[in-house]
């Protein structure tokens, strides 16, 4: 029961971590919609002040720019700090050697993170704000990695999963996710001087990726409503929850490109004809953003339903080996086998 409670102790505080990073993203995203990555020219400081002591008046009802910069900064302090804590608290309470080290790979991954931040601002370099995008959701998904394997699910799974479609077609999607992380950060950080070539390139295989990313998450909620899936319920929820993030994901899509380039057909509709992009405003930021943090949302999502899998196809395959070496500890005369053996016989 001790156990127990000390592992729930690092689930809590996992999820908390978690929770945290995804404003952490939505904030960082708005920094790349509005261009405010070099609001605050300095660092680790803001405009000479220790980052915690910069006056709260001035950045928080000063230009948006600022507003943003500097919150998305003391948000990540949160986060890093946050992060410290859970190491602590899984080298007291977790057992599992390979977890804790999870929890160090997660407080590297935000102070990575971290020097990738200030290293953009001090040189103003496209690749390091690309590699610092594209580290966001990936620090997200390990925060959210630690949460699953400290679950409930995780502990009392132990169902025979033995035959491997939806498995696969569950790691592709989670790998293609990935592909189409690294492939909008592109687009998202897409230099003036880029050849309209490439450019359309680039928004051809983003266009491919996530026709294959809706078959295969389509195809993983059909599969888990027909045998052999049917019995493990526990796989529906990320599956279902799946199909509305890419529902919305591509709803977010056309409305991010509908914002930025408007539509090539304005005969279609009179509002599309007498659309104009004048500039960003509140509703065409929040639809660009949403549609980047979404993408976060569906590498995580299609990590749980992957985590789930995984975990009942390891409990099988434990159990198996399990079985295997009683058989052959029996055959070897090395051990009574108490089925055959019959009663009286311990």
């Amino acid at each position: 029961m001790k156990v127990d409670q000390e592992n729930r102790i690092v689930y809590r505080w996992s999820l908390a971590l978690a929770g945290l990073t995804f404003p952490l993203i939505w904030l960082g995203g708005l920094v790349t919609t509005h261009d405010a990555g070099m609001a605050v020219p300095d660092w680790p400081g803001t405009y000479g002040y220790n980052l915690f002591l910069y006056p709260l008046s001035t950045w928080l009802f000063g230009p948006f720019d600022l507003l943003v910069e500097h919150g998305h900064r003391l948000l990540a302090s949160v986060v890093g700090l946050m992060a410290i804590i859970l190491c602590f608290i899984a080298w007291r309470c977790e057992s599992r050697g390979w977890v804790q080290r999870l929890c160090w790979l997660l407080l590297l991954a935000v102070i990575s993170q971290g020097l990738l931040g200030g290293i953009r601002v001090l040189l103003d370099e496209r690749v390091v704000a690309l590699i610092h995008g594209v580290g966001g959701p990936l620090v997200f998904s390990l925060a959210c990695w630690i949460v699953m394997v400290n679950s409930r699910d995780w502990k009392v799974a132990n169902s025979n999963l033995n035959v491997s479609g939806l498995r696969w077609i569950t790691r592709a999607l989670f790998l293609i996710s990935i592909c189409q992380l690294v492939l909008g950060a592109h687009l998202r950080h897409a230099l003036p001087t880029w050849q309209p070539t490439l450019f359309v390139s680039f928004v051809h295989t983003h266009l491919l990726l996530a026709l294959m990313i809706t078959l295969c998450i389509f195809l993983s909620a059909i599969l888990v409503f027909f045998r052999p899936y049917r019995a493990h319920r526990e796989l529906r929820l990320p599956a279902m929850l799946l199909v509305g993030i890419v529902i919305a994901q591509v709803a977010l899509g056309l409305g991010t490109w509908i914002t930025n380039y408007a539509l090539p057909w304005p005969e279609l509709n009179a509002f599309f004809a007498n659309y104009t992009i004048a500039g960003r405003g509140f509703w065409e930021s929040m639809i660009i953003n949403g549609h980047q943090a979404t993408g976060s949302l569906l590498i995580v999502f299609s990590l749980w339903l992957l985590c789930r899998i995984e975990r009942r196809c390891v409990a099988s395959r434990f159990a198996n080996i399990s079985i295997q070496n009683e058989v052959t500890e029996v055959i070897a005369g090395n051990r009574t086998n108490p089925v055959l053996a019959g009663p009286g016989v311990s």
